[in-house]
């Protein structure tokens, strides 16, 4: 026992009351690795998220330029795809 460290405040009268209100021996749910219950629903979509708008960012940053943004690049006056204002 003089491995571990009591972390709830002194120990006073009894030691092995004060060991039981520690997080030593707080409950804990085991929680199976297979078998029944052992199914993880957030698990599944962890790595999906944000997946609808992974192209649409830069499309629509590209549609939002103003007109002082494409006075300022030379190549953007000479490309015939532009209206000229």
């Amino acid at each position: 026992m003089s491995g571990y460290q009591h972390k709830k405040g002194k120990i006073k009268n009894n030691a092995i009351e004060a060991l039981l209100h520690d997080p030593l021996f707080k409950t804990r749910i085991e929680v199976n690795v297979k078998g029944k219950g052992s199914y993880r629903r957030k698990a599944k979509h962890n790595n999906k998220a944000g997946w609808e708008a992974s192209g649409k960012a830069n499309f629509t940053t590209g549609l939002l330029v103003s007109k002082e943004a494409l006075g300022a690049i030379p190549q953007a006056r000479a490309c015939t795809s532009y209206p000229a204002w």
